[in-house]
């Protein structure tokens, strides 16, 4: 049903009784009238000039008489939630508001008038600057301080740090507010996040005891319940209501029609990492720790100009397809967070992608030091009972040390700093167990064969401690757009077998379906994946099939 308003606007409160789903043509100068009628309708007038790239045909100026405005009111009756709320299906025309003003903005949609969340709409947004897939080209152009070991092309596409300066000069924020959050920088392969929340456990309880750092923000990637878990400040995710603030104050600033028009938009990962420098300024911490992305020469997190200290945990063979195609290439990308006069640390390596290490930090003008697991750590902690953990507890101590005492040579972590940190240790996801009932879980986001080897081992030793029978069942999804999710599994399997823990069953699911089926996984030309080009069922069948002949 199609109604032309050429009226007085004070009929609107008849109409809005008989509308049921309509679409409204409204002359443009009768926007205005409608503010007197509707709630905060005021806010449409930001709606209908800068939503018309957004989401469809919400709203676009009439083509025919260039006055009219085209509005297509939907109404969604379900909420997006997150962490502990119920995560709906996306609704086929998502409607997202530009204006964390317009949480007060309502909606017309039959008999139905209701208010939209704000924290939705900021949700919807940041949705819209995910990319398809990752390039597979190398960028026209390249700026580096040497040649990889292997020669290879160092970016493909842009580069994820072009853009972060300018950008985060447009939120009003300089080079010198960046370094005044006491950064610390930790890349590598396997166990930045862990080696992250170590260290800034340690710093919390050094905090506590002593007043400094009363404040600490932690960036990291990904998240395993809700997208706040990225941005932490205090041992929390940040708030919905500090996360709708800061985000649309970012996003409006950056998308503001000052702005030149040709000027390019931040990505997905980008943003959010505009939003945590945002964040972590606006609320004053004291350190901020930042995990890189992937990579680090060219990693966005590599705005970062003067940290106080950098670390690099384990090195594998991940994200080949940006960073490979040799582990000694993904060290050099590693090594880019270096800086001249911040102390870098890493975890002991191979020799290859050591060496790789060591030169780069001469180019960097920096001193490296390599770390093993300490010995002076609790024997017969549960939470050490990893060796990889402890080596990544190892490494936070070091970052953590170093931190304090850049800040202060008299600052040291206590043992009793050290004790508690370790014991307030929680990263979820990995090494977790749960107990539920009578099943003990074991849960692990490994993905790539580094973690896979390791989080096959920690199971095996908790498994295999006692000589009471046991039901063993492994639960598996893996679709990725760049890992091989094939190999994956024949890395777990083997890893399995090796350690004597092969499951009784197997289950094999899907996550993140579409309603037909079809899959998320990119193929690219170059055959960097190997997954076969079938629906999620279809995927599941071939990694049963391959199971079968492991275990035949």
């Amino acid at each position: 049903m199609v109604v032309v308003l050429f009226v007085p606007f004070i009929l609107i409160r008849g109409l809005i009784q008989v509308l049921e789903g309509a679409t409204l043509l409204v002359p443009t100068f009768a926007v205005k009238m409608v503010i007197e009628f509707v709630p905060h309708f005021i806010e449409f007038e930001i709606i209908f000039t800068r939503l018309i790239w957004q989401t469809g045909p919400i709203c676009q100026i009439s083509k025919a008489t260039k006055e009219v405005i085209f509005v297509t009111i939907f109404e969604i009756s379900q909420e997006h939630h997150c962490g502990d709320r119920e995560v709906p299906p996306a609704h086929p025309t998502p409607f997202a508001v530009q204006s964390w003003k317009s949480i007060s903005y309502y909606r017309i949609s039959g008999l139905k008038i209701g208010s939209i969340d704000a924290y939705e709409n900021a949700l919807r947004l940041l949705e819209t600057r995910r990319r398809k897939a990752r390039p597979t080209t190398p960028a026209p152009t390249t700026a580096q301080d040497s040649p990889t070991p292997s020669g290879a092309p160092t970016v493909k596409g842009i580069p994820s740090l072009v853009g972060m300066k300018e950008w985060l000069q447009t939120l009003g924020h300089s080079e010198n507010d960046v370094d005044q959050l006491n950064i610390i920088h930790v890349t590598g392969t396997k166990g930045k996040g862990s080696t992250c929340a170590f260290t800034r456990s340690f710093l919390h309880a050094h905090g506590l005891r002593t007043g400094f750092p009363k404040r600490i923000g932690l960036y990291t990637s990904p998240d395993l319940q809700c997208i706040r878990e990225r941005i932490q400040i205090d041992n929390r995710p940040i708030t919905e209501d500090l996360f709708t603030q800061y985000f649309f104050e970012v996003w409006e600033t950056l998308a503001s029609p000052k702005q030149p028009e040709y000027t390019r938009q931040p990505r997905y990962l980008q943003l959010l990492l505009l939003l945590a420098f945002h964040t972590f300024i606006k609320e004053g911490v004291d350190a901020a720790i930042i995990e890189t992305h992937h990579g680090g020469e060219y990693c966005a997190t590599n705005v970062v100009r003067k940290p106080i200290v950098t670390g690099i945990t384990s090195l594998g063979l991940d994200h080949v397809a940006q960073l490979g195609p040799t582990v000694e290439d993904i060290a050099w990308h590693k090594s880019g967070i270096f800086k001249p006069g911040a102390a870098a640390f890493s975890v002991v390596q191979d020799p290859g992608p050591a060496e790789v290490l060591q030169k780069r930090a001469a180019e960097k003008n920096t001193t490296l030091t390599f770390v093993s697991s300490s010995d002076t750590l609790p024997a017969n902690n549960r939470v050490l009972s990893v060796p990889v953990q402890r080596l990544n507890c190892s490494l936070a101590l070091e970052l953590a040390s170093t931190f304090l005492q850049a800040n202060d040579p008299e600052q040291v972590l206590s043992s009793d700093d050290i004790a508690k940190g370790i014991d307030n240790f929680s990263w979820l996801g990995r090494f977790e167990t749960i107990k539920s009932g009578n099943s003990q879980w074991y849960l692990d986001g490994a993905h790539n064969p580094l973690s896979l080897e390791q989080a096959a081992k920690w199971f095996a030793n908790n498994v295999n401690t006692t000589e009471s029978p046991k039901h063993r069942v492994l639960i598996f999804s893996h679709f990725s757009e760049e890992r091989d999710g094939v190999d994956l599994l024949t890395s777990l399997a083997h890893a399995l077998s090796k350690n004597n823990a092969v499951p009784d069953h197997v289950i094999f699911t899907t996550y993140q379906e579409r309603e037909d089926g079809s899959t998320r996984i990119v193929f690219l030309p170059d055959k960097t994946l190997k997954v076969p080009e079938t629906p999620f069922p279809d995927l599941c069948s071939t990694y049963s099939s391959l199971w079968k002949e492991f275990h035949t």
